[in-house]
């Protein structure tokens, strides 16, 4: 069992924006973050289901199967399940649609944490908690069954179990963009390569993998 983290940034180290709107809830900048991800066959099939066999077979393709592979349990942050889009609305089931691609239990980190369970047909479940990481990861753990746990954004998210030192594996996608703006991945995390072999491999789009595994 291992805790992975997969995020993609650009190459001032942002890894969301600051540049939505209303009409535009995920910004004009997002698009160029996750372009070669978004591309890729498998986004477009385990995220829009999309069996066409269109998309990018390369390098990016096989670091993006690798984001669904072996994972028991998911957790993320309020942002991430959409939970902020109709924070009083009890009906509101997250962005995801009808067909979630987690399949697993995921936790939901956030303040309101009396919300009831979400099932899916599919097998993904919804679980809201207001806890700390280490409590969430224990009850991800014992969910998952022996299986990976994924922390699976957004970067406020990722970026505190950085902190706490629960993560085995960080996996980066760095995007050749520069924003300037949002909220960075390595802020307060210096020496986070300490007790991690880093090894870094560059696809066909020009994104860097860069993959962070504890020793």
């Amino acid at each position: 069992m291992a805790v992975r983290a997969d995020l993609n940034i650009s190459l001032d180290g942002y890894a969301s924006t600051t540049d939505q709107t209303p009409e535009n809830p995920m910004g004009e900048d997002w698009p160029r973050l996750v372009a070669a991800y978004t591309g890729t066959r498998t986004f477009r099939e385990r995220v829009l289901g999309d069996r066409s066999g269109e998309g990018t077979t390369g390098v990016d393709d096989r670091y993006g199967a690798e984001y669904f592979e072996g994972i028991g349990a998911e957790i993320m942050g309020a942002g991430m399940f959409g939970l902020h889009t109709f924070p009083d609305d009890p009906d509101w089931r997250g962005w995801w649609g009808d067909e979630p691609p987690f399949h697993a239990p995921v936790f939901v980190l956030t303040h309101n944490a009396d919300r009831a369970p979400i099932e899916f047909d599919n097998g993904t479940v919804f679980h809201f908690l207001s806890t700390t990481p280490e409590e969430a990861l224990a009850k991800a753990i014992d969910a998952a069954g022996g299986a990976d746990v994924r922390i699976g954004g957004g970067v406020d998210t990722v970026r505190a179990f950085l902190r706490a030192g629960l993560v085995d594996r960080l996996h980066v996608a760095i995007s050749p963009i520069l924003l300037g703006r949002g909220q960075n991945l390595w802020q307060d995390l210096r020496g986070l390569e300490a007790g991690y072999t880093v090894s870094s491999e560059v696809a066909e789009s020009g994104v860097v993998h860069m993959t962070f595994a504890r020793d």
